[in-house]
């Protein structure tokens, strides 16, 4: 049985997003992703790639008139965070064979089979996954309890009810801001659960790892060299923040999570080198290929700001600069 999932990103994080789709088809060898290329540069290389567990859906292919209206009002990010429930209305309404489908964040990567996961699932309808946020930071629940990593929808009565509702409260609203209780494309999903009864949360422990819970996670490795997190098996992580850089280098956190707690070094020198191999892959299509490499000047300017301004003080600027 094919295991059905979607994404979406341009140029700028295709590094990254092919890093993901190779891990993804590596534990779990029935997928098929879809994924919306937002640029005309990573349509073309994935295109040339021909792989066969991955079909291109050009962003004029999905485009209606309600989201091209939204995209006038919104930065870069908000317009993928609208796209965020549109991608995967759009395939199921084109593919009827289709019955499961699930919503992917490129910036992930997989490090072990996925089934742990599909079996807790089970028949649900939905699936979504928690922050599961470290104690320190609590508080940034207000913006979402849940995260737009993993979503998963089933062609029944309530998983298409939900996805179409999701779709029409994106396109309505979703901007870079907490404003009368929704926050970009994540707030909405803090409802689900009390809406939806075959709403599922995912619980295993390797799921949704990322920068903002690993402080408070246990993580080893066994003697075949598997990453553990809270003794079971690292399934998937989320790579918040990090930075491939033009001099061959990375930049993979910001002080705010590694001054409290060093960052699991196993876990990303695996992402690294996925990076790289992804990297390499691009350049034999594409050789010259240089999207989503940061200066190294840039984003140590962009630490600094992290580490010194104060929050409200840099969302100001990111409003006035979007502008």
């Amino acid at each position: 049985m094919t295991n059905y999932f979607c994404t979406l990103f341009d140029s700028g994080y295709l590094i990254k997003g092919l890093a993901m789709i190779e891990s993804l088809v590596k534990w779990c060898p029935d997928a098929h992703i879809f994924v919306l290329c937002m640029d005309r540069q990573a349509q073309d290389i994935l295109t040339a790639a021909q792989k066969p567990y991955i079909t291109c859906i050009a962003l004029a292919e999905l485009e209606t008139p309600e989201l091209l209206e939204a995209k006038k009002s919104r930065g870069v990010a908000e317009y993928c965070w609208t796209l965020s429930p549109s991608l995967p209305s759009f395939i199921l309404d084109r593919h009827k064979e289709i019955d499961f489908i699930t919503y992917l964040d490129s910036d992930l990567l997989f490090y072990s089979p996925l089934k742990p996961i599909f079996d807790e699932i089970g028949d649900s309808s939905i699936a979504i996954i928690e922050h599961r946020f470290a104690p320190r930071l609590q508080d940034r629940e207000v913006n979402g309890r849940f995260c737009v990593e993993w979503v998963s929808f089933r062609r029944d009565e309530e998983g298409m009810r939900c996805l179409a509702r999701w779709r029409e409260q994106c396109i309505e609203w979703c901007y870079y801001r907490l404003e009368d209780g929704k926050m970009g494309d994540q707030k909405y999903l803090d409802e689900w659960p009390d809406l939806y009864p075959k709403c599922h949360i995912i619980m295993h422990p390797g799921a949704g790892t990322a920068p903002w819970n690993y402080e408070k996670l246990h993580f080893a490795q066994d003697t075949s060299g598997r990453i553990l997190v809270e003794g079971a098996p690292l399934i998937f992580y989320h790579f918040h923040q990090f930075q491939l850089l033009a001099n061959g280098s990375f930049d993979r956190l910001s002080t705010f999570y590694t001054s409290v707690c060093r960052e699991p070094e196993a876990v990303y020198a695996a992402y690294e080198a996925a990076l790289m191999r992804a990297l390499s892959e691009i350049r034999t299509i594409s050789p010259e290929f240089s999207g989503g490499l940061r200066p190294a000047a840039a984003v140590a300017r962009r630490r600094w700001a992290q580490r010194y301004i104060p929050f409200a003080v840099k969302r100001v600027l990111h409003r006035l600069l979007r502008y």
